[in-house]
């Protein structure tokens, strides 16, 4: 790993860059330094009363067939997303993370783990580790960061949590992880196909034969997820992972439910692509975007895609 603010190699396990002193796991007052503890869960320093401006949303555009869109969308008060682009020695890195709305702090879960996944996996594929392996210890790095986020602890409190879906592509190849119901998408036409398996409530007792999908979507446990990445989900954190061979041109799409909940078949979405006259991946990310807002924008809306 690397210290975020001079760029030091770090060993995975240190608390502070012992170039520069900077905190390689607390969250706290960007202002005034004060520890995690004093931040309140508006994200307000209760010591000199800064607060870090939330980010409506965060475009970031790494070339013209990789980019990706993250937005509060119209009903939720803060963006509770986050994602992470990278391309590095030919290999790309997408990374998109949801944060649980019912845990502490959801948005610097979502934020934390992104960017210690992001930057573990850049020093893994530096190091020509395996993608699989470097997946998982992306993960367990993250898992480890959001452990350490200071939080209140009572009995209407989770800690910071989040979901989390990572994909590293080499060559003709996309190694995908994933805990939670954030997806990766292959968009391709009548090709297309969904290549992760929610890990939620409904998708499981579906899956079971136990409810049909229309049946299990009237359930008041409709949206729950089964697994997570999160202090309290320490036993089953180790992600689902799949090699996907890319057979073809196309797309790969990762993205939070604030966009499949609009879209969910993979055909829905290709045609959404197909219907965008810009083919640069920014412009399609948008797109998507500006469609799931169109159709409310009920949740925060993240889309990361790699055109191929």
């Amino acid at each position: 790993m690397e210290c975020p603010n001079c760029g030091t190699a770090v060993l995975v396990n240190d608390q502070f860059c012992e170039e520069c002193g900077t905190s390689l796991t607390a969250v706290g007052c960007e202002k005034c330094g004060a520890d995690p503890k004093a931040i309140d869960d508006e994200g307000f320093c209760s010591v000199c009363g800064f607060r870090k401006e939330l980010q409506d949303r965060l475009e970031i555009t790494i070339d013209s067939h990789l980019a990706g869109v993250s937005d509060r969308g119209l009903r939720h008060h803060r963006n509770e997303d986050y994602l992470a682009l990278q391309t590095v020695n030919n290999t790309h890195i997408l990374i998109v993370c949801d944060g649980v709305s019912s845990s502490s702090n959801p948005h610097i879960a979502a934020q934390t783990a992104t960017e210690s996944a992001c930057t573990a996996l850049i020093t893994a594929i530096k190091q020509k580790e395996n993608p699989e392996s470097a997946i998982k210890s992306a993960v367990a790095t993250a898992l480890l960061c959001l452990s350490n986020i200071a939080y209140t602890k009572n009995i209407n409190s989770e800690p910071p949590s989040t979901t989390i879906v990572a994909a590293v592509v080499q060559q003709n190849t996309a190694t995908i992880g994933w805990l939670g119901d954030s997806r990766a998408y292959w968009i391709s036409g009548n090709n297309s196909r969904q290549l992760t398996k929610d890990h939620s409530w409904l998708s499981e007792v579906v899956a079971a034969g136990e409810m049909t999908p229309a049946e299990a979507r009237q359930s008041p446990q409709a949206n729950a997820i089964t697994r997570w990445l999160g202090a309290d989900a320490i036993d089953d954190a180790t992600p689902s992972i799949i090699n996907f061979t890319i057979p073809s041109s196309g797309y790969l799409l990762l993205c939070s439910d604030g966009l499949w909940n609009y879209a969910e078949k993979p055909q829905q979405l290709a045609n959404l692509i197909q219907q965008t006259s810009n083919t640069h991946a920014i412009a399609i990310c948008q797109s998507l975007v500006e469609f799931a807002r169109h159709c409310g924008g009920h949740d925060n809306i993240t889309v990361a895609l790699l055109s191929l």
